[in-house]
């Protein structure tokens, strides 16, 4: 049995601006390659197919041709909803797609054992036990109670989620044993666990007010593959945990990281675990430099780009020049006539100034309008003509809704 596990592949995502689409489309094609030369019999998508829980069509149109093209290797696919994905969006076409040899998971089942999946192998004779656990919404484990601490709901939470898996897995065992079976259960999750390495682009989830839920919690599955943290790792744990990453890179941060699927073997019970690489479909790059030297920084990956591939460039200007008002025209001009397209300048955050990360574990209780606003302008690269044209605009608002805020309410009859 060969299992390819995956996750947040975020269809539809627009990054600065810049579609995906492209690239997206040419992972899918790779990935139907992948299954037909390594002979995989299914593939476990850990949540956050879509960016949004409104995809747009084109975004719906990959998911939808990705599972008609893998149709002839016979391959099984399980798609399970994340934080990202609308549950109803994956559900209207459930039913369809469960002809196709597809089984959609958008959330958690009103009867356990529809979260329970049988894999096949090749000659077709059941050879794994899936225990598919979507991303958990608080309100499909708890009700709310009046009166509780936050300390409590997080204890209540935890362990609401925790026996949600040890309900599973016990429905497993059982399935294993009712049927005389003795497969390898794998189990999935779409969430963040404690000491798991993040970037930028991943946006903090919380399952009620619970941060990160333990590894030690997890039930003793044979494999635990989840998704959610865009980073491939391997959790330090008795049990085999994996975050398989997102398979481009979806932030500045992921660039230089090699994206990949985790492949499972399983002969019997006996597993092994490797990794298979993806290629790269659209570079991007962030450099960190002074205006002088950035030619030479850019030369090298400029160097490696395959005839025809356009690079998406970051460029952080550091303190030595990031007092220059006429930055933009002059990063242009050093790019002029290069096969890159710049998508974002910014100065280098400085630690003695001010900006929104000094106040990241500030409550927004405790500033005022004007301290947000400035450290907002302190990461942008705009001329000190702009700054205060828009400082003023800012204030013209501010005024607006302050005063609004203070005028007594309307009766409404």
């Amino acid at each position: 049995m060969r299992i390819i596990h995956s996750s947040d592949w975020h269809l539809g995502q627009h990054f600065i601006g810049k579609s995906r689409e492209t690239e997206h489309a040419a992972f899918l094609r790779w990935l139907v390659l992948q299954v037909t030369e390594q002979a995989i019999d299914a593939i476990i998508v850990a949540g956050d197919i879509f960016d949004t829980a409104t995809p747009p069509s084109y975004a719906r149109e990959l998911y939808n041709q990705f599972i008609v093209d893998l149709q002839p290797s016979g391959c099984q696919l399980v798609m399970l909803g994340g934080n990202h994905d609308s549950p109803a969006v994956l559900a209207e076409s459930k039913q369809l797609l469960a002809r196709l040899n597809t089984s959609v998971i958008p959330a958690i089942s009103a009867e356990l054992a529809g979260q329970l999946v049988v894999l096949h192998n090749n000659k077709q004779a059941p050879a794994c036990l899936l225990a598919a656990v979507p991303f958990l919404r608080s309100r499909d484990l708890l009700q709310s109670q009046a009166g509780q601490s936050g300390q409590q709901k997080q204890l209540d939470l935890q362990q609401a989620i925790a026996s949600h898996y040890q309900q599973l897995y016990a429905l497993a065992l059982q399935y294993n044993q009712q049927h005389q079976l003795n497969l390898p259960i794998v189990m999935t999750g779409h969430l963040t666990t404690v000491g798991v390495s993040q970037s930028e682009s991943v946006r903090d989830i919380y399952i009620g007010t619970l941060e990160a839920f333990s590894a030690s919690a997890f039930p003793a599955a044979d494999y635990i593959a989840l998704g959610h943290i865009h980073q491939a790792q391997q959790l330090n744990s008795s049990t085999d945990i994996r975050y398989s990453g997102s398979p481009i890179a979806l932030s500045f941060d992921e660039a230089r990281q090699q994206k990949q699927l985790w492949l499972l073997e399983f002969d019997g019970k006996q597993k092994t675990v490797s990794s298979i690489a993806i290629p790269c479909f659209q570079p991007l790059v962030s450099i960190k430099t002074d205006l002088s030297s950035l030619p030479a920084r850019l030369k090298p990956v400029l160097d490696s780009l395959d005839s025809g591939v356009t690079l998406w460039l970051e460029v952080v200007i550091n303190s030595s020049d990031g007092y220059l008002t006429d930055l933009q025209p002059r990063v242009e001009q050093i790019l002029a006539g290069l096969p890159v397209t710049l998508l974002r300048l910014r100065r280098e955050r400085s630690n003695a100034g001010a900006s929104l990360q000094q106040f990241k574990q500030t409550s927004l209780a405790e500033l005022a309008p004007a301290e947000v606003w400035q450290a907002r302008l302190a990461d942008e690269v705009i001329t000190a003509e702009q700054q205060q044209q828009l400082t003023e605009l800012h204030q013209q608002v501010l005024a607006k809704v302050q005063q609004r805020e203070a005028a007594p309410q309307a009766t409404v009859k």
